[in-house]
């Protein structure tokens, strides 16, 4: 891999989901090189993506292990979080995209759990480093518990979907006055700018955020269809 330690997705994992729907096994499970993000296949050789990782393990939290907490995610991550924390009476706090973020916030608040859609996930009663093999047991004892086939538990709750597209920058454009006028179109909206621009409406939100490395406008976005999510 040219010295990159690749992360679990669905194209990296095409082997391993061959392997999952070749012998009906139960679950496919999966690490980056590094063991810090985690990459599930369920029964029926569907990439779990790692929001629906966060948000299961967030449950089980609460609800199984009797946990009381606030858990934290980052602007491009899943609102279905938020669902979850509403339901049992907690908090879910937004912070900029990074998982030194997340960690500091985790710390402020006395989190149970924390992590971003990339995989990544902090356990602090472990420690507050991203963790995939202490996510896994986690998931894992999840199952256990309800006694489902994973892609059973994960339709014990509503479908979302997350769009992630980019737009290409040219060196004339100002990528500031872009997001501006962005605020602008959408001031009746619930505007969040911790981190470029998100736009939070009743059922859906969008975020665009500009790269660091790249000349390139991310935009992220989730609705209950993907084709919501991608208009």
């Amino acid at each position: 891999f040219g010295g990159k330690l690749p992360s679990p997705t669905a194209s990296t994992l095409r082997g391993l989901i061959t392997r999952v729907m070749d012998y009906n096994f139960d679950i496919g499970i999966a690490t980056d090189g590094d063991a810090d993000r985690i990459g599930v296949i369920d029964d029926t050789g569907r990439f779990l993506h790692p929001n629906d990782i966060l948000v299961l393990l967030y449950y089980y939290l609460v609800k199984y292990k009797g946990w009381h907490g606030a858990v934290v995610r980052n602007v491009a991550t899943t609102h279905m979080l938020d669902k979850v924390a509403k339901k049992f009476g907690e908090e879910c706090y937004e912070v900029p995209v990074g998982f030194k973020y997340i960690s500091a916030k985790m710390t402020e608040v006395n989190a149970v759990i924390g992590g971003e859609g990339n995989g990544g996930v902090i356990y602090p009663a472990s420690h507050y480093g991203r963790d995939a093999l202490v996510g896994i047991a986690l998931f894992l004892s999840h199952l256990a518990h309800e006694g489902k086939k994973v892609s059973e538990l994960r339709a014990t709750y509503p479908p979302y979907f997350i769009a992630k597209n980019r737009v290409d920058l040219t060196p004339e454009i100002d990528v500031d006055a872009i997001l501006a006028k962005v605020k602008e179109i959408y001031k009746n909206e619930e505007i969040n700018d911790i981190d470029g621009v998100k736009i939070d409406f009743a059922d859906k939100w969008v975020h665009l955020r500009k790269s660091n490395t790249e000349p390139i406008i991310r935009v992220y976005s989730e609705a209950s269809t993907m084709e919501a999510a991608e208009e």
